[in-house]
């Protein structure tokens, strides 16, 4: 009987902690961390503001959670990458999970990039310790292809920062693109958007698209 509580218990509290962090999501988007309260995520969230505070300490613990999450899921199609992979299909695959983020979350990348133009404040630590080891070890991986002579003499860093600054804009500027076409990206606009991105970075680094992304 314990244990069937216990399962219980844990099971409400992952669905709680999911509709915490989109609600909190929302309201960062909105209103930044400073112009954030508890009690609107709460509100948000259709939970009492003892749940967020149980589950998370406070408003700064619950906006770390966030960014640490967000980077978590901008990482994961990469995470896996080894130098016997081919960059051609690793890269379009990450270039394309990116943009379907900036397409489904838009907000979790304003706040992310909200987060570094004021200076990171909040991830500090967190850039000091998990995302700068996985930066280090994703440019072994691009360092790797290099050597084995899958891709040109480029500078790892920068081929990443382009793949973030480019699949991001979709979500970061998503009204001043919103202004100039005229309306808001649907999801067929979506696909050929990644898919010009795609052949842009990949063709840079003299590799040949792979066909599920002509």
């Amino acid at each position: 009987m314990s244990d069937s509580l216990s399962k219980k218990d844990d099971s409400i509290g992952a669905i709680n902690r999911v509709k915490i962090l989109a609600a909190a999501e929302k309201e960062f988007a909105i209103h930044g961390f400073k112009g954030t309260r508890v009690q609107h995520i709460a509100d948000r969230a259709k939970l009492p503001k003892t749940n967020i505070l149980y589950y998370f300490k406070s408003k700064d613990g619950l906006y770390l959670a966030l960014l640490q999450e967000i980077l978590s899921l901008w990482n994961s199609s990469f995470d896996n990458a080894k130098a016997q992979d081919d960059p051609a299909q690793v890269l379009a695959a990450y270039i394309a999970d990116k943009m379907e983020i900036s397409r489904c979350r838009p907000d979790a990348s304003k706040i992310f990039a909200l987060e570094i133009i004021n200076g990171a404040p909040n991830l500090s630590s967190f850039f000091k310790d998990q995302h700068s080891t996985w930066m280090n070890s994703r440019v072994a991986v691009i360092q790797q292809w290099i050597e084995l002579g899958k891709l040109p003499e480029i500078d790892p860093y920068y081929l990443l920062f382009n793949i973030w600054a480019s699949s991001q804009h979709y979500a970061d500027f998503s009204a001043q693109i919103t202004e100039l076409k005229g309306h808001e990206m649907d999801q067929n606009e979506f696909a050929n958007a990644t898919n010009s991105l795609i052949k842009l970075i990949l063709q840079g680094c003299g590799l040949t698209v792979p066909k599920q992304y002509q």
